[in-house]
């Protein structure tokens, strides 16, 4: 069985999904990480609900991001608050060994004046 670090990924990705109790990827993530970290921009992954779709495409966003550079790099579009809110705890997961870089959720029925100052920081 293949391993996260065989797939190319960031040792502090792999820290911090090791730290969540995730040893191998599920098949979409073992199809989908690869692709993605080569470059990739467009890609549909189909997948049954909680088989790590975020994982699959949130793990090598977070590998591609320059967190030197200070602007938004990626944009996740979600169809409902609650899925948006669910990705955007995964990723801040995903993220924990990851320096300088911020993750925030932008969405209807919420303070846009608040939103823009956390995508401004």
């Amino acid at each position: 069985m293949i391993t996260f670090e065989e797939l190319g990924l960031d040792e502090r990705l792999v820290q911090a999904i090791s730290e969540m109790g995730y040893i191998n990827p599920t098949p979409i993530q073992e199809k989908a990480i690869p692709v993605l970290i080569n470059g990739t921009k467009d890609l549909i992954g189909l997948a049954q609900t909680g088989t790590g779709k975020t994982a699959a495409f949130g793990l090598p966003l977070l590998q591609l991001i320059d967190a030197q550079a200070k602007h938004p790099q990626a944009l996740v579009v979600c169809p409902t608050r609650e899925l948006c809110l669910q990705i955007v705890n995964e990723i801040i997961s995903f993220k924990k060994h990851l320096k300088g870089v911020n993750v925030v959720a932008v969405y209807g029925g919420a303070s846009i004046s608040l939103q823009i100052k956390d995508i401004r920081r």
